[in-house]
Formats: C-alpha cells, sequence, structure tokens
C-alpha cells in the first residue's frame, strides 16, 4: 500500500478535515435549521385582513385570505385575532396580478396544460407601532393545472387556484417568520 494513500486515511487526519468543515460553517454563520425567529415574542395575535383584489378573478381575495388565514392558525406558532384591535400583527395583502398562459397544447388548438402566475403585495406590520416585520411587494407564485375539457377547465382553473393559494401562504409564511 502507498505510504502517501496511508496517512491521508489515517483516523486523526479525518477527523481533523470534519472540525475544519465543521468551523467553517459555523464561522460563516451558515445554519442548517430554522434557526430563530424574526417575529418578536410577543407577537402572539394575527389578524389577516381582508385582501384586496386588482384583477378580475372573482372571490380570489376571499381564497388567499382563507389560505393564509389556514397557516396562520395550523402551526399554531400564533392565535388568530377577530379584528385588527384585539391583535398584536396584521397581515396584509393585495393581488396585483393572476395571469394565465398555456403550457402544452392538443392536437386542436386548445391548451391542454395551462401555468398560473399570481403576484402579491404582502406585508406583515406590528399594529401598534406600525413597524414593518416583513414584506414583499412583487411576491410571485405558479401553478400549473390540466384542461380536462372545455366544461371543466374553470373547475379545474379553480383547484389550482386554491392549491396556488396554499402554497404561496405557506411560502410567505416561511419567509415571514425567517425574516427573509
Amino acid at each position: 500500500m502507498n505510504m502517501a494513500k496511508t496517512k491521508l486515511l489515517h483516523p486523526r487526519i479525518v477527523a481533523g478535515y470534519f472540525l475544519l468543515a465543521a468551523l467553517m460553517l459555523i464561522g460563516c454563520g451558515y445554519r442548517f435549521g430554522a434557526g430563530e425567529e424574526s417575529v418578536d415574542p410577543a407577537v402572539r395575535t394575527i389578524f389577516v385582513d381582508v385582501f384586496t383584489n386588482k384583477t378580475s378573478e372573482a372571490h380570489a381575495e376571499n381564497i388567499f385570505r382563507t389560505a393564509f388565514i389556514n397557516r396562520f392558525v395550523q402551526l399554531g406558532r400564533f392565535k388568530l385575532g377577530s379584528s385588527r384591535g384585539e391583535a398584536d400583527a396584521v397581515c396584509r395583502g393585495t393581488i396585483q396580478s393572476l395571469q394565465t398562459s398555456p403550457l402544452a397544447y392538443k392536437a386542436s388548438i386548445l391548451a391542454a396544460e395551462e401555468r398560473l402566475t399570481i403576484t402579491l403585495e404582502i406585508s406583515l406590520e406590528e399594529r401598534e407601532s406600525g413597524r414593518v416585520i416583513w414584506s414583499d411587494r412583487s411576491f410571485t407564485g405558479t401553478e400549473d393545472y390540466t384542461v380536462t375539457s372545455v366544461g371543466g377547465k374553470e373547475a379545474s382553473r379553480k383547484n389550482a387556484l386554491v392549491k396556488l393559494a396554499g402554497r404561496t401562504a405557506e411560502r410567505a409564511y416561511r419567509l415571514m417568520i425567517a425574516g427573509f
């Protein structure tokens, strides 16, 4: 066996490399876990305000508000306030745009698969101070869906919109908590 290979495989040398790698990761601030929340622990109650809808999609504001309410309640970190006045923080949202674009076509000219793309303005603010905890003026999300038939297209689109709302709320929640 080659002597150079033997020295590289020595357990102390291997342990030294692992220790060096660990110190480098700690030194640069890298974390594997979620780490600390950026939201003040005193913020316990959230009110999700009625979303503003600047699109022609009827009831989109209700679908997205419900998704955000569900996300805040589901994880148990916050209690849901029934009004702005009893909440420590307020989540606000504005649906800026909702677009549908074809992804794939059938043999006919009809789309076989479409993509919904939404752009929202979202913020989480402390109620009393007005301090912005987190905000994003152009938060986007997409959801693809299959168009089964002309009659089933609206149902497929509505289901995709509900999924998009849930995934968007989940992503926004994670970013709010992490402070990104």
